[in-house]
């Protein structure tokens, strides 16, 4: 990621933490549109579940400009997420619905430009998540452009 794009991520996410368990409703509200299998997954306390979202979403973009700082707790997380039921292409639903969530939220503010940020970021987490948990890499970041 470019500084440029780390500065739009955090400054825009800055605009989301004011409604975090809103913004948290629709991102599971689209998940589950998407990929409804999913669901099931999520089998304790929603709210707590929407609480851990944006805690670990608030330490990644804090952490986008020294992403090594936070990689083995990341990595640690992609291998418990295994144990959830969480398949590799469960990482292109959320994706998808963290990309509407904030399209949705941010509206006009939500640039071409903005998206990629996020498009970028996202998928440089989730392909360190996936290679931790099922190794290898398969273009998740091509896969969230066309269908984001």
């Amino acid at each position: 990621m470019t500084p440029d794009q780390i500065a739009m991520v955090q400054h825009s996410f800055s605009k989301v933490t004011p409604i975090a368990d809103v913004a948290a409703g629709l991102f599971y509200g689209k998940l589950f549109e998407i990929a409804p299998d999913t669901r099931a997954m999520f089998k304790g306390d929603m709210a707590e579940q929407r609480r851990k979202l944006l805690a670990a979403l608030a330490l990644v973009v804090r952490s986008l400009h020294a992403p090594e700082k936070i990689i083995e707790p990341v990595k640690n997380l992609a291998v418990k997420h295994v144990g959830y039921g969480v398949e590799p292409v469960h990482y292109t639903y959320v994706g998808n619905a963290l990309l509407r969530t904030l399209k949705k939220g941010l509206g006009e503010k939500f640039t071409p430009e903005l998206r990629d940020a996020w498009v970028e970021a996202y998928a440089t987490l989730a392909e360190i998540m996936k290679e931790a948990a099922y190794g290898g890499r398969n273009g998740l970041i091509d896969t969230i452009r066309k269908t984001g």
